[in-house]
């Protein structure tokens, strides 16, 4: 019931399927739509909400009590991330390198690095007609989206039971945080665009994908321009395109307008007909 959407780089429709496919599925089942893409998040953009729940989400990192500190110097040999170090009589500790591990803290001989909250983002929960919209946001100048990223997903998994489809929209590129979005969903849904970058980056993605052992189908956005060379490569290795989303200037235009496409361009809503289809072959 976890449906990820997601694609080697940014700029290839992740959002747009994403709202358009919830909003289309929640016609006819339990939907939550989760944006996991908590460096900038904009699904909200596109659906009409009100706020039900809110709060601020925080990671632990260790705050140095120099009083009892011996330094012996095992915090620095036990921190694989190196956020934090022994410098002559100071210990230093560096938040935005810290994985909020507990090894300093725990294998501190004198405890004398207590592990402290701190802020990292806000999740916020909304009611759109039909379903669930749940988002979560990095603050300005945090740069681990990965604790944010868990939080949000065991947030929504305490919230929903089994018998609602899930869909995450997720973080652009192939790095960390894509890990942490996908590695728990059902299926995986790629999407891309049919030029040189898409198809590059959507075989990085692919590569993962095959490397976490999911199971993924390919969505081409934008059908039309570019060339053919990602129907080439994905027939060469029996690879899924179960979607060609055609480029339209009025999709543009309605994109543009923080709109949904698939109410106002039959062609749109016919492809996302073929994928709740296929989906429904695998999942849902």
């Amino acid at each position: 019931m976890k449906i990820a959407i997601a694609s080697g780089k940014g700029g290839t429709g992740k959002t747009t399927l994403s709202t358009n496919l919830a909003s289309y599925l929640a016609e006819s089942r339990k939907v939550v739509l989760t944006d996991l893409d908590v460096e900038e998040p904009n699904s909200g953009l596109f659906l009409k909400s009100e706020l039900f729940f809110s709060e601020d989400k925080y990671k632990m990192i260790p705050e140095w009590n120099k009083v009892d500190c011996t330094l012996c110097g095992e915090c620095q040999d036990n921190c694989n991330y190196h956020a934090v170090i022994q410098v002559v009589d100071t210990i230093m500790v560096f938040p935005e390198l810290c994985h909020s591990c507990f090894a300093c803290s725990e294998l501190c001989p004198t405890n004398s690095l207590p592990m402290i909250p701190q802020k990292m983002g806000e999740l916020q929960h909304f009611k759109t007609k039909n379903f669930d919209f749940i988002e979560s946001r990095l603050i300005i100048g945090e740069e681990q989206a990965v604790p944010l990223i868990k939080q949000t997903l065991d947030y929504v998994d305490s919230q929903f039971d089994k018998d609602v489809v899930k869909i995450y929209d997720s973080p652009p590129g192939t790095s960390c945080p894509v890990i942490e979005a996908t590695k728990d969903a059902d299926f995986i849904i790629l999407i891309t665009e049919p030029t040189p970058f898409g198809l590059n980056d959507v075989i990085l993605a692919i590569d993962t994908m095959k490397e976490l052992k999911k199971d993924f189908a390919i969505v081409i956005n934008r059908f039309g321009i570019g060339n053919d060379d990602i129907i080439k490569y994905c027939e060469e290795n029996k690879i899924d395109i179960i979607a060609k989303i055609p480029n339209q200037r009025a999709a543009a235009e309605l994109y543009s307008k923080g709109e949904l496409m698939y109410p106002k361009i039959p062609e749109v809503k016919a492809e996302l007909e073929k994928i709740v289809k296929y989906l429904e072959s695998q999942v849902l």
